[in-house]
This record gives C-alpha cells, sequence and structure tokens, in this order.
C-alpha cells in the first residue's frame, strides 16, 4: 500500500519536492510552534513546514536536494530548539523517544518536588497570619525572601533562562512571560523588604506560587500527553525486530525443521523466505509457502477473532503467528511493509493540522506580545487613573492582601496600598494568567488520540482538515460493485444467441474467459471462476484491450471478441437485436449485470452476474441516513440492476445513479458539489475506477481491499473491509473535531475571561481582583484541562 498525495499519482512526474522529518524539543507553547515554523520557512528551500506540539515533530517540504536536514537541525538548534533529523528506524526513534520523555519527566518532577516543598513552606507562613499562630521561623519576612530566592535559582531557573533567551531571539514566549512576572513580583518584594520606608508591602510568596502552579501544571500536561499518545506508540511497538532467515530454501523439500538464521527484520530482501514459529511477530508482509496456522490480526483489523491461513494465503508484518509453524516468502520489506505505510500515514495525520487550527495559529504568533502590550496598558491604567477614580477600593483591597506582610514585620496597622505596587501586580497577573499552551494544544492532541483510536480499530483517518470536511458532511456516495455488494459475483446465466459464429470446439463463457484473462474486475473473475467450476479450458488471446467500466477486447482463435455493455458494443458498430434487447431487459430488470459478448462484430450472446449485498450494507445505509445523511448509489451498471440494489438498500430512486462510466463519475461528485445544495460528499470505493471521484469527493473513503490506488487517493481507509466501519469512520471523525471544537473554545475563553478579570475589570465593583499565583494556577490548569478533554475522547469511544 503506497501512500502519496493526490499529486503525485502520474509515476510519469519526477517528485518536485521531498519531506524531511526533525523531533524537535524546548517547544512549550504555540508562540514556540510559530517560531519553529518560521525558522524552517525561511530556511533557503523550504516549502512548507508543519510543526506539531503534542508530539514534538516537524514535517517540513523542500525542494529536492537542496535542504541539508542536518543543517536545518542545527539552525533550530542554535535558536534554542534541540533537533535532530527523524531516523528511519522507527524502533530507534520510538527508543529515543521514550529516553527522552523519560529523562524529561525526571527533570520535571524534580523541579516540582522542590517547588513543592517550597510551596508548602510558604503556605504555612502565609496561614499562620490568620489563625494567630505565631512561627519564629516560617512567619519571619526574611525567610519568606529566601524561599522566594530559592525558588527563582533551582525550580524557576530553567524557566527564567528559557523565557530570556526567547527574548533575545526576538521570539517570546510562554517563559518570557512567566519570568518577567516572577522577577517582577521578587524584584519589588525585595524593594519593599529593603526600603520599607516606602509603605510598599512584601509579596515574596507569589512567586513561590506561580513557579509551583506553573511546574504542576506542566507536570499534569506532560503526563496526559504521553497517554494522549499512547496509541501512536503502541503502534510502533508492534514493528518486529527480528526475523528467521531460510538461507537455502528447497520448495519441493522444504521442512519447517529447517535451519534457520536470526537476522535484524529490517535486512530482509524481497524474495527471501522466513521462518516464523508460534508466539513470534509477523517480521514482513508475505506469502505462506509452507504449513499452515492461525494469525492474530487484531493489530491490523481490531478483530480478536484468528484467522488460519495455509499456503498460498498472504501474511502481514506485525500480526502474531498463534498455533504454528510455518515459512512465508517475503513480498514487502522494510518501509514497504503494510504496517510501516499505517505507522507513516498516522504519524502524518497528526501532523496535518485542521482549517480551525490557522486562526489560533495566527493568534499564537502575536500572542505574546499582545500579553505584553495587554500587561503595560494594565499597569499604564491603573497607576494614572484607576488608583485615582476608585482609592477606596484599592486600599481595601490592599489592607486584605497586607495582613501577612503586618503580622510579619509586628506592626500595628497595616499601610495603605501603593498605587504602583497595585498596579504592578495587575500587570503581572495579567502576564501570568495567558495560555497560549492551551491553544497550541488544542487541535494536536485530540487529533493524536483521534487517529490513535482509530488506528486500533482500523480505520486510517489521514488528518486533522480531513476530521473538519468529515464534520460537514451531508452526502455520502456508495459505489456498487465491490463496495456495497460482496464483489464477488457470480454467472447465473449464459445465453449462446448465435452458436454458428463462435470458433469450433469453444463455448461463448470459454471465449468470454479468454478476453477477461487481460484485465482483473470483479465480473472478469466472476467469468474465469464459472469456467473453472465447469472444469473447461481457456484458450490463449492476445492484443487486449481494456475501456474501464465500459468493455474489454482480444483475439482468441485469430478473432475479434469484444466483451461489454449493450451501449459499448454498439458503438463498436455491433447491432443488438429486439430479442437481445428483450433478454438484457429481463435480466437486468431482475439486478443481474449483463455481459454481451460478440464475435467478428456480431453479437453471439449474453452472459448475466449477479453479485450480492454485503451483509452489513442496509444497516450502514439507515446508519448514516439517520445522522442526516443523503446516502447516494453510484454505478456504471443498467438502471434496472442499480434499481434492483438500491430497492435492496431502500433508496430513493432519486438516489440512484447508473450508467456512469469512470470517466464520467468524478464529473457527477464535481456536479453534487458545485449545484444548487452545494453537497459535501463523501465517496465510498475500492477500485482503481473510483480513484477520480475517490480525489474530487470532499472526503475519499476506500476499502483496504481495493486498490492501491484507490487507497492513496482517499482520506480514509477502512483496514477491516467492513462497510460498516463507514459509520464508525464517521462518527470518530465528528466525535474528535468535537473535541477540538471544545478545546479551541475553552483556550480562547480562559483568556477571554482570564486577562480582564486578572486587569481588575471587576476590583472597583465587586473588589474581586486575580492575585499573580491564582492567576498562575488558572494558566496551568488550562493547558491541563485541554489535554484532558483530549483523553476523554477514548472514553466515550469505549462507550461506544
Amino acid at each position: 500500500m503506497q501512500l502519496v498525495s493526490k499529486t503525485n499519482l502520474d509515476p510519469e512526474l519526477a517528485p518536485t519536492s521531498e519531506t524531511i522529518i526533525l523531533d524537535v524539543g524546548g517547544m512549550k507553547c504555540a508562540g514556540c510552534v510559530s517560531a519553529v515554523e518560521r525558522q524552517l520557512t525561511q530556511y533557503p528551500g523550504v516549502k512548507t513546514a508543519c510543526v506539531n506540539l503534542a508530539t514534538e515533530v516537524a514535517v517540513v517540504e523542500s525542494e529536492v536536494g537542496v535542504v541539508d536536514e542536518d543543517a536545518l537541525a542545527k539552525r533550530l538548534t542554535t535558536a534554542g530548539f534541540p533537533t535532530q533529523p527523524r531516523k528511519s528506524n522507527h524502533q530507534a526513534a520510538l527508543e529515543d523517544s521514550a529516553n527522552r520523555q523519560h529523562q524529561e519527566m525526571r527533570a520535571a518532577f524534580r523541579q516540582l518536588a522542590i517547588a513543592a516543598i517550597l510551596l508548602v513552606l510558604s503556605g504555612i507562613g502565609h496561614l499562620s497570619s490568620f489563625i494567630g499562630v505565631t512561627w519564629p521561623i516560617l512567619d519571619n519576612i526574611w525567610f519568606h525572601c529566601g524561599l522566594a530566592t530559592v525558588a527563582l535559582l533551582f525550580p524557576g531557573r530553567p524557566i527564567i533562562v528559557d523565557g530570556w533567551l526567547g527574548w533575545r531571539r526576538n521570539s517570546p514566549n510562554m517563559n518570557t512571560l512567566i519570568g518577567l512576572g516572577t522577577i517582577t513580583a521578587y524584584t519589588a518584594s525585595l524593594v519593599a523588604l529593603l526600603f520599607p520606608q516606602m509603605g510598599w508591602e512584601c509579596f515574596f510568596d507569589e512567586p513561590v506560587m506561580m513557579l509551583g502552579f506553573i511546574l504542576l501544571g506542566r507536570t499534569l500536561e506532560r503526563q496526559a500527553r504521553g497517554r494522549a499518545a499512547n496509541a501512536f506508540r503502541q503502534l510502533l511497538a508492534l514493528q518486529p525486530q527480528v526475523a528467521r532467515l531460510i538461507p537455502n530454501p528447497n520448495p519441493e523439500k522444504l521442512g519447517i525443521a529447517a535451519n534457520s538464521i536470526e537476522i535484524p527484520a529490517e535486512q530482509v530482501r524481497v524474495g527471501e523466505w522466513l521462518q516464523v514459529l508460534p508466539g513470534d511477530k509477523i517480521p514482513v508482509d508475505g506469502e505462506v509457502r509452507f504449513g499452515q496456522t492461525t494469525i492474530d490480526e487484531s493489530m491490523l483489523t481490531g478483530e480478536a477473532v484468528p484467522v488460519s491461513k495455509q499456503a498460498g494465503d498472504l501474511v502481514t508484518a506485525g500480526t502474531i503467528n498463534q498455533s504454528g509453524a510455518i515459512a512465508i516468502q517475503a513480498t514487502r520489506t522494510g518501509n514497504d511493509t503494510t504496517l510501516a505505510q499505517i505507522v507513516a500515514l498516522v504519524e502524518a495525520a497528526q501532523t496535518r493540522k485542521a482549517p480551525v487550527q490557522k486562526l489560533a495559529d495566527k493568534v499564537a504568533g502575536y500572542f505574546t506580545y499582545g500579553v505584553l502590550t495587554a500587561s503595560v496598558l494594565t499597569f499604564v491604567f491603573w497607576y494614572f487613573f484607576g488608583t485615582h477614580l476608585w482609592p477606596d477600593a484599592i486600599i481595601s483591597n490592599g489592607m486584605e492582601m497586607m495582613s501577612h506582610t503586618a503580622h510579619s514585620n509586628n506592626s500595628p496597622l497595616p499601610t495603605p496600598h501603593s498605587p504602583l505596587l497595585t498596579s504592578l501586580k495587575l500587570a503581572i497577573a495579567v502576564m501570568v494568567v495567558a495560555c497560549p499552551c492551551a491553544l497550541g494544544l488544542a487541535t494536536p492532541t485530540a487529533i493524536l488520540v483521534g487517529t490513535g483510536i482509530g488506528a486500533e480499530r482500523g480505520l486510517l483517518i489521514k488528518g486533522g482538515d480531513v476530521l473538519e470536511k468529515v464534520h460537514q458532511l451531508n452526502t455520502v456516495v456508495f459505489d456498487k460493485t465491490g463496495t456495497l455488494t460482496t464483489g464477488n459475483p457470480t454467472v447465473t446465466d449464459c445465453l449462446e444467441l448465435a452458436h454458428s459464429l463462435l470458433p469450433t470446439s469453444y463455448s461463448l463463457i470459454q471465449l468470454a474467459a479468454a478476453v477477461e484473462s487481460g484485465t482483473y474486475h470483479p465480473l472478469a473473475k466472476a467469468i474465469q471462476q464459472e469456467v473453472q467450476r465447469l472444469q473447461l479450458s481457456i484458450p490463449n488471446a492476445v492484443d487486449f484491450h481494456t475501456e474501464p467500466g465500459l468493455g474489454v477486447s482480444a483475439v482468441v482463435e485469430e478473432t475479434t471478441v469484444l466483451l461489454g455493455n449493450q451501449d459499448w458494443l454498439s458503438w463498436h458498430g455491433v447491432v443488438v437485436s429486439e430479442i437481445a434487447k428483450q433478454e438484457i431487459q429481463r435480466l437486468a430488470t431482475a439486478g443481474k449485470t449483463v455481459v454481451c459478448v460478440a464475435v467478428a462484430g456480431n453479437l453471439a450472446g449474453l452472459i448475466a452476474i449477479q453479485d450480492t449485498l454485503r451483509p452489513d450494507a442496509k444497516t450502514t445505509v439507515e446508519k448514516l441516513q439517520h445522522k442526516g445523511l443523503r446516502v447516494m448509489l453510484l454505478s456504471g451498471d443498467r438502471q434496472e440492476a442499480a434499481n434492483a440494489i438500491g430497492k435492496q438498500l431502500g433508496l430513493d430512486h432519486a438516489d440512484i445513479i447508473a450508467g456512469v462510466p469512470p470517466s464520467k463519475k468524478a464529473e457527477l461528485i464535481k456536479s453534487l458539489q458545485t449545484g444548487t445544495q452545494h453537497s459535501i460528499v463523501a465517496m465510498v470505493g475500492d477500485g482503481i475506477n473510483d480513484a477520480p471521484a475517490l480525489s474530487q469527493a470532499d472526503v475519499g473513503i476506500a476499502l483496504h481491499s481495493g486498490t492501491d490506488v484507490a487507497m492513496e487517493t482517499a482520506e480514509i481507509i477502512l483496514m477491516r473491509d467492513r462497510l460498516s466501519d463507514v459509520v464508525e469512520s464517521i462518527s470518530l471523525s465528528r466525535a474528535t473535531f468535537n473535541k477540538i471544537r471544545q478545546n479551541l473554545f475553552w483556550a480562547f475563553a480562559y483568556n477571554t475571561l482570564g486577562i480582564p478579570l486578572a486587569a481588575g475589570v471587576l476590583l472597583p465593583s465587586m473588589g474581586f481582583v486575580l492575585s499573580p499565583s491564582n492567576a498562575a494556577a488558572l494558566m496551568a490548569f488550562s493547558s491541563v484541562s485541554v489535554v484532558t478533554n483530549s483523553i476523554f475522547l477514548r472514553r466515550l469511544a469505549h462507550r461506544r
């Protein structure tokens, strides 16, 4: 299964771009994402760059041979974001990622532990002033100064340093805001302590609490992000590492006890024979050549029931051999295996952003500057205007906030709150409460969870943009043959209309089988199976010519034989008699597909083929209609045959479109999109004939049993080949996109509400003010809540 972009389907077109994947560290918020993307897009030769905060991955599209990935990684590292090119070995990348995450979590826990101890000591001292208990040391203001100093020098140092470096690089981030806020609070408190005659209060507990809450939030957020990425890590872990190579296989005398040697799975080449023992993972995609067993394919299809395999059956890398020893011959290895392609697809899906995220990204690019501006304006307003307009509210609030300081300094009465200090504290709260982290995590964490759940269930969704389009769908168009039907039709009637036209000793079905041997189509398969059932020989044919969806021709026994529908034969000058037309009408009305056979330019006979509906076709259509979607049937077959299938599905006559050749299917989809109703269309298909329509549709959905080109073109791939998964994929996409919208709503809501509250909008009327420490707690909670909300998607999925 080759997964390529729609623009690269023509093999004759040389690729004009290549993809570079980078593992990027040091990103803390959406502002960092914007800075990294800016650094990448400014590099010569880079066309586009997409950065994911949740997975810490950058996907860069560049001109072929122009960009050195090591130089690009070095540029980001110099800019403050430690970066390295992604290794081709996914397992090595998985181990590196796991080790890096483990080290980061250990460092985060150490910082959090120190901050927690400082926070507890500060809180006890602060609490003592309210309960009337004096602690000789914990109640001393110099002790609190020491706590704040330790907090800045140890757990807060990485934040302050990173914030300063971001400022120097002209890319201020969340750490810039936090660092500026904590240092300002510490400096103001230190000035108040050293110069008590100024009448300021000391609030050393604020930087301690700010850092404590920030570190707590980030630790919880990182843990939650790890849980969100768990499904993808499990997918990576499925890739086998070892294969048992059979050096000199003898197909005639091979026994399962043949000697084998262990080699890395990545070194296996196509055509080599491998031994797979019970309990082993299948190392590569291959064909069973000896033995029989049952295979656990749940990792691929989500089905828990093992599948029986014997000689001639195909097996997939990563599935588990259960009951018997087998020998397989490799057909796809390395990055070409189905599992490797699934991993690549899921990883790529997590970097494709939903259009709704563009607003968040645009805001995040200027977010820090906007917050700093809001903080300055807050200070200016309250210092020059607010403290003079509402002096009583400021003094009252100041007295409450100073009670701890007065008690600590044994002052008989608290002094009024300084206008400068009031303005400063409100400005600090504005800096700290703003949260670009939540904006940056809103979309990628939801996509991370949603695509992970889909991969577990055999639903491969190719990105956030797909999720948004699925959410807008109002029409689903199904191809008939092989999609709504089983794709295993059988011959029901074989009518010879002119026996004298047939070559000596060959029947109509034999001629048809000879012509169909040059093509692959469910109808061709049915005709050849009928010949095998009758134990007849198939004559040789040459000069094959196929017109997809219409007919096929070849030369048999030096005679031209045409197989196709009535219209196609008419275009080739074949006259169809009235008797033949009546027979075609009768068979088509019965829901059968009629293949006309012409020999030497004359109609020789008719072959009727009937396909059966998939068992879950009707319930799938009903569920889609229940979701408010219009369901349509699209077929190249005669109207009568399509009507027979549509009737079984309960479709309206207007929703059954027949007689559409493959070249016109895309045009029909386009007409639905541009018509009066402006439909948002999903196309469900499986064959090469469906590729143009899948590409034209807003969302293409392909069955895994279909052709590679159909799966390349589609945005959603159903690995289990179950039609009911169309409903599942749409439901999962809708649920995931709803999470994205919820996350973005809360991310914007936190800032929309938090910044005015921190700026003191309720201070004059209600006396309510958001202190810097409370602002820090609210900011930390916003990031954690967004990631946690995404994880809830897994619970909703399990309840379905």
